[in-house]
């Protein structure tokens, strides 16, 4: 029996989660209360959302015109690092608790493989600056509403009677691996 549930959260895992979920180390660091995972919903929710107006001008203004556009995922990364930055000393300065609350995932804002593949998707798919804005906004208002929705699991489950092998983080997984399934029938609507 062990050996057939280990089985179904691999495939979940593999072929689900890591595809939905770009980014997955706040799901299972941030996510343990629904206020902590809020304030990092808003980080990511105002760093995607500036990636994406900053990275696509500097691309069609600076990179495209020069013809280096293939220097855009290092632009992209640094324009992220510093930008992320900025969020940090903002937090360390005016909401001194959901800094403290964010602990190392605040800078992992920076690594975060969704900011990042959002700001590439939106130039690879041509899109207007415009676009791009609404585009990085809508993704992050995605992922912000997933990592609260997750965390609201794990505070309800927190005290359930779940079998020892599935505490912690691989309930956060099947967790994870379930939404992404209900999450991926939404896909194709548009």
């Amino acid at each position: 029996m062990n050996i057939f549930l280990f089985a179904v959260s691999a495939a979940l895992i593999n072929n689900v989660v890591l595809v939905q979920f770009q980014g997955l180390c706040p799901f299972i660091g941030v996510s343990k209360n629904t206020k902590t995972a809020a304030g990092m919903g808003a980080a990511v929710i105002f760093v995607m959302t500036l990636a994406s107006t900053v990275t696509s001008i500097i691309y069609y203004h600076v990179l495209v015109p020069l013809k280096i556009e293939y220097l855009n995922t290092i632009a992209f990364i640094l324009i992220i690092a510093g930008l992320v930055q900025f969020v940090e000393m903002f937090l360390k300065k005016k909401v001194r608790s959901l800094y403290k609350a964010l602990g190392v995932y605040l800078p992992l804002i920076t690594t975060n493989c969704a900011v990042l593949g959002i700001a590439i998707s939106n130039v690879q798919n041509k899109l207007s600056i415009a676009r791009c804005i609404l585009n990085g906004m809508f993704s992050a208002v995605g992922f912000a509403i997933a990592i609260v929705i997750l965390a609201s699991i794990r505070e309800k489950t927190e005290d359930n009677d779940v079998p020892e092998a599935f505490k912690g983080g691989p309930m956060i997984l099947l967790a994870a691996g379930l939404m992404a399934l209900a999450f991926s029938g939404f896909s194709g609507l548009l």
